[in-house]
């Protein structure tokens, strides 16, 4: 595996990890988004302000909710996370699309689908195209 596709692993990790896990999305937004965020899950709106205000509402919710990474799948600057949630129940699979940062060191997470949102958005693309 390249080390560009082993560092987008870590970071997709280390930013959920902050965010959820550790629950300082805002801190976790600061080191890891870049300018532009688009976020796919129905629930929260798009842009940084949107996705910290939701998840800190989630912290607040939710008091010791946490994910355990199962496994991390990169190929080029897409990476996939599966992860399974505690507290919330049941199973939690996140999608991160990152790209390369202003740094040779830094790559910035840019968008995050929600496994079910982006199965729906690739079978509408495939069914366009036949």
């Amino acid at each position: 595996m390249s080390s560009t596709s082993e560092r987008h692993k870590q970071l997709a990790t280390a930013f959920y990890d902050l965010m959820f896990n550790h629950c300082r999305p805002r801190e976790a937004v600061e080191r890891f988004v870049g300018g532009d965020y688009v976020q796919h899950n129905p629930h929260v709106a798009d842009g940084k302000e949107a996705f910290i205000e939701y998840f800190e509402r989630m912290a607040a919710e939710y008091p010791g909710k946490r994910v355990e990474f199962k496994r991390a799948v990169a190929e080029g600057s897409l990476v996939v996370l599966h992860c399974h949630q505690a507290e919330l129940g049941g199973r939690a699979d996140e999608v991160f699309l990152l790209f390369e940062g202003a740094t040779s060191h830094a790559a910035a997470v840019s968008q995050l689908w929600p496994i079910d949102v982006a199965r729906k958005a690739v079978r509408r693309m495939l069914s366009k195209s036949d």
